[in-house]
């Protein structure tokens, strides 16, 4: 099948920036870049109406990224908390998915889709993992995700303090006094 070729309507990552004509497979325009109106298929009316309002979108696509760069100074490094099961290993019962990401960031002050969260893959674990929030196709921002059983768990993971339970901790105790006791009696008489 052959390539469609299409007039991009804003900066898409790892494909090209506004104006440019670019060449892709047909599902991929059709799922994607047509649907969320990234892009109009490069035909001559379209390239004759897209060349009368560039100056017009390059202005509106200007203006969003500015906004964007503000939010991005006045939000800096945003951190959320998530809790969920874990077992003892500190693996998770399930995934952390961007739709939870986008949740736990809006519940915090940002708003965000799930869509504008770029996750290479589900964190599946407890502790503090950098995410990349795209709020424009030429900004984005870290935010860290602190993923723990409880908010206490929560706030000794953001000191950087080990991600161990407080039961698990008493309960060393006693088996190492236990064997003192053992090896001591055992040695001495």
């Amino acid at each position: 099948m052959a390539n469609v070729e299409l007039i991009l309507l804003q900066r898409v990552e790892k494909l090209g920036q506004m104006g440019e004509m670019v060449r892709v497979k047909p599902g991929f325009a059709r799922n994607f870049l047509l649907p969320q109106k990234m892009a109009i298929r490069a035909n001559k009316a379209n390239r004759e109406r897209f060349e009368q309002q560039r100056v017009q979108l390059e202005a509106q696509n200007l203006k969003r990224r500015e906004e964007a760069e503000r939010l991005a100074e006045r939000i800096g490094s945003l951190a959320v908390q998530i809790i969920r099961q874990a077992g003892e290993s500190g693996s998770l019962y399930g995934s952390v998915s961007a739709r939870d990401i986008a949740e736990a960031a809006t519940a915090a002050g940002l708003s965000i889709g799930r869509q504008q969260v770029v996750l290479e893959q589900p964190i599946k674990s407890l502790g503090l993992s950098e995410v990349r929030v795209v709020l424009h196709p030429e900004v984005s921002i870290q935010v860290t995700v602190n993923v723990a059983r409880s908010p206490e768990e929560a706030d000794r993971q953001a000191r950087g303090d080990a991600a161990r339970a407080p039961a698990a901790e008493e309960e060393a105790e006693p088996d190492l006094l236990a064997t003192l006791e053992a090896e001591t009696g055992a040695l001495g008489g």
